[in-house]
């Protein structure tokens, strides 16, 4: 045990000298020879234009050293690697008489000559070598490469005419230079005329009834994307007209210059070749000219084994389908009719294709489907075959991991889940899951010191709206993958805060409109919170029971409220008892049985509320909808946006119902369905993302979220689990989850939330070296109350003045991509914190001492 902290030490004080000597090592030219020039920024200029585009900044073959904040990091690790550390090792083993020959007495000639290869001597500089760079050196090759890359995609644009140079500045600095490639385009190159030349009867009629929406124009710029762009128009032109066979290869452009022109020699005739269909067979090329078919025969083949003989296969026809199987067909016709948009005697549409894939892959019960299509003999009709190889009945899975919280000291959880697929024999799944979290607390404010939380879920989904009496599918159809859930579950939990137990049922839907919107219907979300020991509230709200104890130390000397105190010996003052001692001291206040001051009466009434708000048992009716939007591509892509819209109503259908059916009320007059009152509110929230790919992994990040919530009718404040809170990991992180706000409060309470929120964040991300990550941010934001009970001017958002009251907290982070996900560190300062008095409220906590560490999972937003 001790060796290990003795290396976990050492490798700590490695890495701080790797830190400080690459900082402090600033010999950038320590690997630059006397007669070569280390590259520090290459410039372009177009027509004496200088051009910042990173698409065309790619095509120079040569860059600059990568830079951490303007600094060369990883040039300088590289550089503190030896050049040849078998030639130092030799030196060293040999300055000194009979070094080598007493390091065998001890060791072996064999493990001296292990010692230099050994990590120390050369796996060490290796190592540096592999995480650093090597100093980027001018290569003439390489830039007129460049200039030939970049001579060309000028001249793809139409500029056929254009001329490149280069030049080298090495004036600014000793052995460093710039490299300005130039670039003079001429005069662009006109599209004149369009003509065709078309084999295929077929294609020439489909190519002539949408020429209009041709990508090539007369009068138009020469542009090659144009012309590869319209090569695939036309392909899926074809190929969703009938035309399944059609090959890109087949489109081809003749483009010529009209020579016999003086005056007007940038003009240019376009003609556009569609050949026939190329066969290679064994031994010949054949060709045939494309005709249009039509599906004849649809044949699906649920439960199918590779090279399994169909002529032991039953048979169904449904709905101009015919399905086989074997034994018993386990799945409903309709179901599997349902997932196909292939259609008898419709023209063969490569996008009916496509969504059949999808739509069978989304059911979750088949593996991706094999569509084969052979034609008759008259060359006009297809017969499709569509095979299915389900997927097991039954699968399980099991999920482990470790906690550690402000709360829990440690938390050892697990879920395990069982699914089952086509349930009711039309490709439905149910889920069933219990998951649980056991562990020992890290506070004090319970007499145990293990918690538990448990849970069970179970969810059914259905491919496909359901909605009974209704047809969804002339407003939803099937290509937008639509699916119903219906989910019950319950959790509980033992010793931590009021120890919860929770019921939630939804009955909900969601459908794509393409691949980049998603929409989310929750036609009901029911929730009900059940509070198992409100008498633990001053236990667990340790700063709210501090405000009423200090209220209360003025009034210990009431003999009617002696029996409330617990007086320990001096220098501790009287302490309220909990929970009788709070209870009854907070009544005698608010029912005046003792005399207070007004400033007294309100912040025990402004507790009371609280402690009322917080204990009350919810009962949540609620609808939303949401839309998410996100144009992102695949995750590589850096530059992109995402935006997410929802709406969510609760307690409206019951507050219709009450006014036909008469509810119970409480003593406050709100209507109660078994005992609690339900909520009433409406909410909505706005969260959009931007992602900028500035260049060489380099993204700037921005985020901007509005969230309110209004109580009405049955409810003046919202229920905790629907409220909002300021601070954390994934939102502004020179606070703590909870301790942000509302408005220009002192953190007051123990967990701080309100009815709305603001929050705008930046970051800039940059790589530091091989998959460490590094970030700078600033996060702004609040909460605030808004149209709720609450009373207090520091909490409420006024209007556009309270826009001052937004937290600003920068910082910087560092993180480790794993592949599959990124660990992330971050270090927040508060910076206007608006908790302090006006006039200091700018960075009078901004040090290391102050400043907050928040540990997260992949990226904040």
């Amino acid at each position: 045990m001790k060796t290990l902290r003795s290396y976990e030490k050492n490798i700590a004080k490695i890495g701080l000298f790797l830190l400080i000597a690459a900082f402090t090592s600033c010999n950038a030219l320590k690997r630059v020879e006397e007669d070569e020039l280390l590259l520090t920024k290459t410039n372009i200029f177009v027509n004496s234009e200088k051009i910042k585009s990173e698409d065309i900044q790619s095509l120079v073959l040569q860059e600059p050293n990568s830079t951490l904040l303007g600094y060369p990091l990883r040039l300088n690790l590289y550089n503190l690697a030896k050049k040849d550390p078998d030639s130092s090792f030799q030196a060293w083993l040999y300055r000194k008489e009979n070094r080598e020959k007493r390091l065998v007495n001890i060791l072996s000639q064999k493990q001296v000559n292990r010692l230099g290869e050994s990590f120390l001597v050369k796996g060490y500089s290796d190592w540096l070598k592999k995480i650093g760079e090597p100093p980027s050196i001018i290569d003439t090759l390489k830039a007129k490469k460049s200039l030939q890359r970049l001579s060309v995609y000028y001249g793809s644009k139409g500029y056929f005419n254009n001329t490149t140079s280069y030049e080298i500045d090495s004036t600014k600095k000793k052995q460093r230079a710039e490299i300005n490639y130039k670039i003079a385009l001429g005069k662009p190159f006109i599209v004149d005329s369009i003509t065709r030349n078309i084999t295929s009867l077929a294609i020439d009629s489909i190519y002539i009834r949408n020429e209009d929406k041709s990508l090539i124009k007369n009068s138009k710029q020469f542009d090659l994307a144009d012309f590869n762009n319209e090569r695939k128009r036309l392909s899926e032109l074809f190929r969703n007209t009938g035309v399944y066979n059609f090959q890109e290869s087949s489109i081809a452009y003749n483009i010529l210059r009209d020579t016999m022109r003086v005056n007007d020699d940038q003009k240019m005739s376009v003609e556009l070749n569609i050949g026939d269909l190329r066969k290679r067979g064994d031994s010949i090329i054949t060709t045939s000219e494309y005709k249009v078919f039509r599906l004849d025969k649809i044949n699906i083949y649920p439960d199918y084994a590779l090279n399994e003989d169909k002529s032991d296969l039953k048979s169904v026809e449904y709905d101009n389908y015919t399905i086989y199987y074997k034994d018993k067909l386990r799945y409903k016709p309709k179901a599997l009719a349902d997932a196909i948009f292939l259609e008898k005697d419709s023209l063969y549409r490569d996008i009916d294709k496509i969504r059949t894939y999808r739509r069978i892959t989304n059911l979750n019960t088949f593996k991706y489907p094999n569509i084969l299509f052979t034609e008759d003999s008259t060359q006009s009709k297809l017969t499709a075959d569509i095979f299915l190889a389900t997927r097991p009945k039954f699968s399980w899975a099991f999920d482990f991991d470790i906690t550690h919280s402000n709360i829990k000291s440690l938390g050892i959880g697990f879920s395990t889940a069982l699914i089952s697929r086509n349930i009711f024999r039309g490709a439905e799944t149910l889920s069933l899951s219990v998951g649980g979290t056991f562990g020992l607390l890290s506070d004090e404010t319970s007499t145990e010191n293990f918690f538990s939380e448990t849970g069970a879920d179970v969810n059914i989904t259905f491919p496909r709206i359901w909605f009974p009496f209704f047809n969804w599918k002339k407003i939803i159809p099937s290509y937008k993958l639509p699916q119903s859930r219906i989910s019950v579950g319950t959790s509980f939990q033992k010793n931590i805060g009021l120890d919860k137990q929770t019921f939630n049922t939804i009955l909900g839907y969601n459908w794509a409109t393409d691949r980049f919107n998603k929409n989310n219907v929750e036609l009901l979300n029911i929730q009900f919170v059940n509070n198992l020991n409100p008498d633990r509230f001053y236990n667990v709200y340790q700063s709210t029971f501090e405000r009423l104890n200090d209220i209360a130390v003025d009034y210990a000397d009431d003999p009617t409220l002696q029996d409330f105190y617990i007086m320990p010996e001096p220098p501790d003052g009287p302490v309220l008892i909990i929970p009788e001692g709070t209870t009854g001291f907070t009544n005698a206040i608010l029912n005046v049985d003792v005399p207070s001051t007004p400033e007294d009466f309100e912040d025990v009434a402004s507790i009371e509320e609280r402690r009322i708000r917080l204990t009350e048992n919810n009962l949540i009716f609620a609808t939303n909808y949401t839309f998410n939007k996100n144009n992102r591509t695949n995750i590589n892509d850096n530059d992109f946006y995402s935006f997410r819209f929802k709406v969510e109503s609760a307690g409206g259908l019951l507050s219709g119902i009450s006014n036909l059916i008469e509810f119970d009320k409480n003593e406050n007059g709100d209507r109660t369905v078994f005992g609690v009152p339900f909520s009433q509110y409406i909410k909505t929230e706005f969260d959009y993302i931007k992602h900028w790919d500035l260049s060489r992994s380099n993204v700037l990040a921005f985020r901007s979220f509005f969230g309110i919530a209004i109580p009405y009718g049955n409810s003046n404040s919202v229920p905790f689990v629907r409220s909002y809170f300021g601070g954390g990991s994934n939102d502004n992180r020179a606070w703590y989850p909870y301790s942000l706000g509302p408005g220009s409060t002192d953190n007051i309470n123990d967990f701080n939330e309100a009815n709305m929120k603001i929050a705008l964040n930046l970051e800039y991300r940059f790589p530091i070296v091989g998959n460490f990550k590094g970030a700078i941010f600033a996060d702004a934001g609040n909460i605030w109350n808004v149209w709720d009970n609450v009373q207090d001017p520091a909490a409420v958002f006024q209007g556009f003045e309270s826009l001052s009251e937004l937290a600003l907290g920068t910082g910087m982070g560092v993180r480790y991509d794993f592949t599959y996900f990124v660990f992330r560190l971050d270090m927040g300062f508060k910076t206007h914190n608006p908790a302090e008095l006006p006039g200091q409220r700018w960075f009078r906590d901004y040090n290391f001492a102050n400043a907050v560490l928040q540990i997260g999972i992949n990226y904040p937003f």
